[in-house]
């Protein structure tokens, strides 16, 4: 058991992955602001922007995590999501992708939202 209890915290391959170039990205363009230099600091800018679109990719290829927890078996962070393809409900990057729709097949519809039809 670790410190934060028996829970899934959601480390995945794609939110490794991502955060290390983030801070990476971070780091450049703090390095920029030292130096003055805003070409240093819009490269750094551009990493972070490049950590987005990895974790993302990551995230579609079934290398990130949907929302809510995920059975224990699961939780290893190397341990790759088989639904990813579907599409996660209420995933922002799975809807950007494209995959709203398989990922609302089965919900059940909200009673304001039924109502108002």
């Amino acid at each position: 058991m670790s410190a934060h209890g028996d829970v899934d915290m959601g480390h995945t391959v794609a939110g490794w992955t991502g955060t290390s170039i983030a801070v990476m990205g971070f780091g450049v363009a703090g390095l920029g602001m030292i130096l003055v230099s805003g070409l240093v600091t819009a490269a750094g800018g551009a990493v972070i922007a490049l950590a987005a679109i990895v974790t993302w990719v990551l995230h579609l290829a079934g290398w990130g995590k949907p929302s809510g927890p995920r059975p224990a078996d699961q939780w290893n962070w190397r341990v790759k999501d088989l639904t990813a393809h579907q599409g996660h409900p209420d995933c922002v990057g799975c809807r950007m992708a494209g995959r709203r729709a398989a990922a609302a097949v089965g919900r059940p519809v909200p009673e304001a939202v039924g109502a108002q039809l």
